[in-house]
């Protein structure tokens, strides 16, 4: 069963690295945008350190609108907006916009969460001490909450590569685009199974690091 094609690995080794290259970029460009707007979320509640209802109501409905969208029809309605973006909609290239759409009002809710798990007992004690509004954003809220940040992040980069193994159905490439041209419209078995398991190691590796890196930053 396991014979031809299925054991060229040059199948294996570029779609891996398209799939780790939309992976990587989104995840950067989307923590970028999502991060600011989880901390927003969190400073404008009612109650907060710098609260604004309105605000805080308009950036948390534009967030539930986005993710109520499922990725695959993100993809085509972003479609015109995506071209003329980068250029084209189909390929790696193409397949960013979209991540980037997907995965950052994902990342703010996961921020936001993360973030409000800190005490607020220590915040009001910075207030108290006269710290400002940045300093407790920066070296109270994100400090003690960075290993739920990261965990946050984690989830955000796994949901990023299942979210490519779709966007490989409209020809984005990776690993997706893979196992749907070889797997499935030419029926290779061995090729679905094979990036199967390479997305399940990937899966594995990515929260193995995750969590090493939360429990560091907890012994800190």
């Amino acid at each position: 069963m396991f014979s031809g094609v299925d054991f060229q690995w040059d199948l294996y080794v570029p779609a891996l690295q398209e799939t780790l290259y939309m992976v990587g970029f989104s995840i950067f460009l989307a923590t970028v945008i999502g991060v600011p707007l989880g901390v927003l979320l969190v400073i404008t509640r009612p109650g907060h350190i710098f609260a604004q209802p309105v605000v805080y109501q308009v950036v948390s409905t534009i967030i539930n609108i986005l993710r109520s969208i499922p990725f695959i029809i993100l993809l085509f309605v972003l479609i015109p907006f995506t071209k003329l973006v980068v250029g084209t909609f189909i390929g790696v290239q193409g397949a960013i916009v979209p991540l980037v759409f997907y995965a950052s009002p994902y990342i703010a809710r996961l921020i936001e969460s993360a973030l409000l798990e800190v005490d607020p007992g220590l915040i009001e004690a910075f207030q108290a001490m006269g710290a400002t509004r940045s300093q407790i954003i920066f070296k109270v809220m994100i400090r003690e909450a960075r290993p739920a940040i990261v965990l946050s992040l984690t989830i955000a980069v796994i949901g990023l590569v299942d979210a490519t193994a779709m966007a490989g159905i409209i020809g984005a490439g990776g690993l997706g685009n893979l196992a749907y041209q070889y797997g499935f419209q030419m029926w290779q078995l061995p090729v679905m199974i094979i990036t199967v398991i390479i997305l399940i190691l990937l899966v594995q590796l990515l929260q193995m690091i995750g969590n090493r890196i939360a429990r560091s930053l907890r012994k800190e």
